[in-house]
């Protein structure tokens, strides 16, 4: 097992080196305020072998469950593969991890565990070619008011790696650089830090705001073209048209402020019920518009109150199962949106060993060198009396389905009435275009004869 701690300092003041002691197998830490992550990887013979977040998920082999996210034939290499299952709190991860993995003894463990509550961001990585397990956890600020105090230990240090990063931002030479500077440590082998100095209905639409200020591009080099996207992840229950959004029709794509479909795979069938869908969903990679720049344009962007860049994206929602009340709620995660500077340099970039990579959208560039500047989301604060919570970037939809009743035959009845209503529809629509095709074949009929009558009377008349 291989432990990776990082900890960013907000710069607010300078870091003192007395707040990190080195001891030959452990590390304290104390009052630092920043960011914070922590990476473990694991060899596929260390995972256990029971489900560890429940047999719900839409999960069977890789082959048949994950979604390729590139073509194997025009790469030449093995496709990223996505699977995606909302967990609606990750309290069952931290209970198995305190009760599975950590021995009661082990309070450092323990602890650890109980932080995953309140991380921003969770990510799980399967590596096929070095056959290896990595979760990637990430806070933005300390969960304490104190800043963060932790000793972190390494009591196999012939067996486990565990490195340690304490950094903090530089001046950058060039626009798209990103230098950090700190110390670095591994636990059971360093004697010192080390000095690091080198760099709704069933058609709900999904409603992006963006404020004016960020719709201006990044400070990107000069050779590079920038674009506004975002990359949605829908779960089975939603979909999109790939048909209405790869659409060139300019009077749909300036009312929504889209401007083009890249890439779209999953479940996109426009006709599958819910409960027929193989696969965890889809995902789809679309374009923005932005306002054109020194032109007065008539037709002025739609906006909100506050001055905000309007866009929509219409979705689809799929028949869900029957329910007592008539409706049920489904949840999907919020949009990605960024901006994405591509340039035609076929060089290769330098790789930041703290950047979160594969995130599936930034695979679908391709080979060109694209820097990624991501937008931070802002969800609405809670109104309630309740404690105040993290908010959480997963919106919930009420969606109406087929009401069930405890009465067995009532349900049957009303199941029966909406089949023979459905049935019934279309034998009236069916009939309907029958007669009309009846009357445009009798009226052809009288006119083709009236127009014999009157050949045969002029051709007697000139006789």
């Amino acid at each position: 097992m291989k432990r990776r701690i990082t900890l960013i300092h907000d710069a607010e003041g300078e870091f003192d080196p007395q707040q990190a002691h080195l001891t030959s197998n452990s590390v304290s830490i104390r009052s630092l305020h920043g960011a914070r992550q922590e990476r473990l990887t694991f060899e596929l013979q260390e995972l256990p072998n029971e489900k560890t977040f429940g047999v719900d998920s839409k999960c069977t082999v890789p082959e048949s469950s994950f979604i390729p996210l590139n073509d194997v034939a025009k790469s030449g290499e093995l496709p990223y593969l996505q699977f995606y299952q909302i967990l609606p709190s990750l309290d069952p991860l931290v209970t198995y991890i305190r009760e599975a993995i950590c021995s009661k003894e082990d309070a450092p463990c323990r602890d650890g565990a109980s932080l995953i509550r309140f991380a921003d961001t969770l990510d799980i990585d399967y590596d096929r070619v070095l056959n290896s397990f990595a979760i990637t956890v990430y806070w933005s600020k300390p969960v304490g008011k104190g800043g963060w105090d932790d000793t972190v230990y390494n009591h196999q240090p012939n067996k486990d790696k565990v490195d340690i990063g304490i950094l903090a931002p530089q001046p950058p030479l060039e626009p798209d650089e990103l230098r950090l500077g700190g110390f670095l440590a591994v636990l059971g082998r360093d004697k010192e830090l080390t000095r690091f100095s080198t760099p709704t209905g069933l058609h709900p639409t999904l409603s992006l705001s963006i404020p004016q200020s960020a719709l201006s591009p990044p400070p990107a080099p000069s050779d590079t073209v920038c674009g506004l996207y975002t990359y949605i992840t829908l779960p089975s229950h939603l979909f999109a048209d790939k048909y209405q959004l790869s659409t060139t029709d300019p009077l749909f794509l300036q009312s929504h402020n889209l401007r083009s479909l890249h890439h779209m795979a999953g479940e996109t069938d426009l006709e599958a019920p819910d409960w027929v869908t193989r696969r965890w969903g889809s995902h789809l990679l679309m374009e923005l518009a932005t306002p054109k720049p020194n032109k007065k344009d008539t037709k002025k962007p739609k906006k909100t109150s506050s001055d905000d860049w309007e866009i929509a994206i219409p979705l689809h929602l799929r028949y869900l199962h029957p329910s007592k009340s008539g409706y049920r709620n489904v949840s999907a995660p919020w949009p990605l949106v960024f901006w994405a500077c591509t340039s035609d340099d076929t060089s290769k970039m330098g790789i930041n060993p703290f950047d979160r990579t594969h995130l599936a959208w930034d695979d679908l560039f391709g080979a060109k060198k694209t820097y990624f500047y991501q937008f931070h989301p802002s969800p609405e604060p809670v109104t309630t009396n309740e404690p105040a919570e993290v908010p959480k970037l997963v919106e919930t939809i009420q969606v109406p389905v087929l009401r069930i009743n405890e009465d067995a035959k009532f349900m049957a009845n009303q199941a029966r009435q909406i089949e023979f209503g459905t049935v019934g529809v279309i034998l009236v629509g069916f009939f309907w275009v029958l007669w009309k095709l009846g009357v445009v074949v009798r009226i052809s009929g009288v006119r083709s004869n009236q127009a014999l009558r009157t050949r045969e009377t002029e051709k007697n008349k000139t006789q």
